[in-house]
């Protein structure tokens, strides 16, 4: 347990350092565009949703699977809130009906994150073709309740949660540090959270333990559900309308994020910090990209594609160094 928890932290100093040196570069060759607090406010906002998304699949990826639906269950459940919103605001006074749109859409996101597990853990169907198959489910019932439209016209009442300042500090990114303290409390302090490393450590072990992994990946998946809800309502909030296939390039920044984080693919081991300040280098970079006029943003999914093998091959080459050194040591 010692190793492992010296293992976490270096992980995190590790992505500490790589912030810190970013933020310097960052600085001296952007020193005008880069410090300016409405881009850092700017940065709060844009990374709310898709960090949102990257926890779960965190928690997800930690027990042995991953989520590929994050996506389409944030844009599910933006549509859901946007369209009870838009039938109940004619008829409805006060602010009562904007909560329960709210409570519904993070109901709908748990029962996606439910489906999901369900489907891995009982029908015992592969974590990636599950996730792969329902996310066009998903997508495929918000084209349909949405007649594949954009869903617009949201009330006030609601969508200035998507411009409100809490002492500076955009509310959608209050909400996110909420997550992530809670999500670190629950993976490290509870139970739960024991039980989730090591069903995604050795899952036949954990069995014969007496752990129920059938249950445990059903509320990891649910967990992630509703974070990704929680990601479309702040969506829905910011940018004044939901649509079905909004965001679809944060499937693969999640991925990378996750993996950047510390997170094994092969579950059993990451946190939830590391993976907060890799969602916190990932933006960083994007902001930073974006002040470069000549680099387009069809570059993008480049970047983020060649980040990610370069990452998964680091944690290669690294893990295989420890291992020959413990053999050597026994």
């Amino acid at each position: 347990m010692m190793a492992k928890i010296k293992k976490i932290d270096a992980n995190i100093l590790r992505l500490i350092m790589i912030l810190i040196v970013f933020l310097i570069i960052a600085c001296v060759t952007q020193p005008t565009n880069f410090m300016k607090a409405d881009n850092f406010r700017s940065m709060a906002k844009q990374m709310t949703e898709y960090g949102l998304m990257a926890l779960g699949v965190g928690v997800c990826m930690i027990s042995g699977g991953i989520d590929l639906s994050c996506v389409y269950i944030a844009n599910l459940s933006g549509i859901t809130a946007g369209l009870m919103m838009q039938s109940m605001s004619t008829t409805s006074s006060g602010s009562g009906y904007i909560l329960l749109s709210v409570l519904v859409a993070i109901l709908v996101g748990a029962a996606c994150g439910i489906f999901n597990g369900f489907l891995i853990s009982y029908l015992r169907i592969p974590a990636m073709l599950a996730t792969l198959g329902s996310y066009q489910l998903f997508m495929g019932i918000s084209i349909v309740i949405s007649n594949g439209s954009t869903v617009s016209g949201i009330p006030e009442g609601y969508t200035m949660w998507g411009t409100t300042l809490l002492a500076g500090i955009p509310f959608a990114f209050v909400v996110f540090l909420i997550c992530i303290i809670l999500l670190s409390l629950i993976m490290s302090k509870t139970r739960f959270g024991q039980k989730v490393y090591l069903v995604g450590t050795n899952a036949k072990a954990a069995k014969f333990a007496g752990i129920k992994n059938n249950s445990v990946l059903i509320r990891s998946y649910m967990i992630s559900g509703i974070l990704s809800a929680i990601a479309g309502l702040l969506s829905l909030a910011r940018i004044n309308s939901a649509k079905a296939d909004f965001g679809s390039s944060y499937t693969m920044q999640t991925i990378l994020i996750v993996v950047l984080g510390g997170v094994n693919p092969d579950g059993g081991f990451g946190s939830i910090p590391g993976i907060a300040i890799a969602v916190v280098i990932l933006q960083l970079l994007s902001s930073y990209l974006n002040m470069f006029p000549n680099i387009s943003n069809y570059y993008r999914d480049l970047i983020w594609g060649v980040a990610l093998i370069a990452v998964l091959i680091l944690n290669f080459v690294t893990n295989k160094r420890k291992q020959a050194r413990l053999a050597k040591a026994s």
